[in-house]
């Protein structure tokens, strides 16, 4: 079979299509013929080697390396103990993370296990059900239910989603990218007011999604017009998501998508949480996703497709940035 493998770490460039032998399923897993992967953030942390993390917290990654953990495609082959999938169903997945942060997902077959999947509703195709896997999980378990016990390694408060409904004001920000676009949705699917804050190219696009008020960062400051919101869904994140405190009123929480820099007494002096989330693989949330999807409740974009052989160029479209939606590779 093809596939993506690096055999270094560095820029798109490194990213190499190759022919490697056809995976075979263990216990507990099935092999997936892939149609459509999601590419994501870990992705290309992974291909430069995850330089921006302490070097006590950087997973070790083996080398030559299949990236991807966004799946969606059909099921070739059953391991004996498995029940609930059979040759020939359509599924989704997000495979092994983060226990693995790369799972061997940018390739025409993977293996996966089998509690990581979900059917494929038949309403969706394989290139919007790889699209919503990661960045649809992440906005769920920000924002809706978190659906497992595991602490973010950033601290050691449990993040407690909000309950959201008609008198909830929502920030969003870096609303126009994967997360953000899902978030936005779930967001109002609750009832909140969301304010979507994106640069202006983005406007017409996110007001269509749903967002109440729009924000262009490139020419306002978001922490500096907004105030007194319930929420904050940073999924931009890292060391400027502090400035959104300001705009929180007390019993109010922000949720950076990339943690950074928090003062626990700070944070006990506004009266406000901080909390963040590792997101985790779940068959059950995916359906969900799905039958939200399926029902026309969200809307998963696309940015842009290009063929497994072409990731060097998805990376590079990642790279230049100003993203609407997902980026995705087609296998098939």
């Amino acid at each position: 079979m093809k596939a993506i493998r690096l055999h270094e770490f560095g820029g798109p460039e490194v990213l190499r299509h190759e022919e490697v032998p056809v995976p075979v399923p263990g216990p507990g897993e099935v092999l997936v013929r892939v149609h459509a992967i999601g590419i994501n953030p870990p992705d290309r942390y992974a291909r430069e080697g995850m330089p921006g993390i302490p070097p006590e917290m950087r997973p070790e990654f083996q080398l030559p390396l299949i990236p991807g953990t966004d799946v969606s495609g059909v099921v070739e082959a059953v391991a004996a103990d498995v029940n609930g999938f059979a040759v020939g169903d359509e599924v989704i997945g997000l495979l092994r993370f983060p226990t693995l942060l790369q799972s061997g997902a940018y390739a025409e077959y993977v293996t996966a296990p089998a509690s990581d999947l979900a059917r494929k509703l038949t309403g969706i195709d394989h290139v919007h059900a790889a699209a919503l896997v990661m960045s649809g999980l992440t906005a769920w378990q920000f924002l809706i239910e978190l659906g497992h016990d595991h602490p973010s390694p950033f601290q050691e408060a449990q993040h407690r989603p909000m309950a959201l409904d008609g008198r909830s004001t929502v920030l969003i920000n870096g609303a126009a990218g994967g997360v953000g676009h899902l978030a936005l949705q779930l967001a109002k699917w609750k009832g909140a007011r969301v304010i979507a804050v994106a640069s202006g190219a983005h406007e017409t696009f996110l007001r269509e999604l749903g967002a109440d008020e729009f924000i262009d960062y490139t020419k306002e400051r978001p922490e500096e017009a907004v105030r007194d919101v319930d929420l904050v869904l940073d999924a931009v994140g890292g060391p400027d998501s502090r400035r959104f405190l300001r705009t929180l009123k007390r019993g109010g929480s922000l949720y950076p998508v990339y943690f950074g820099q928090f003062d626990d007494e700070e944070n006990a002096k506004l009266g406000v949480t901080v909390t963040a989330v590792t997101v985790r693989s779940s068959g059950a949330q995916l359906a969900e996703l799905q039958s939200l999807a399926d029902a026309g409740k969200i809307r998963v974009a696309i940015d842009s497709t290009f063929p497994l052989a072409d990731a060097r160029a998805a990376h590079e479209r990642v790279a230049r940035g100003h993203i609407r939606g997902k980026i995705v590779l087609t296998a098939v």
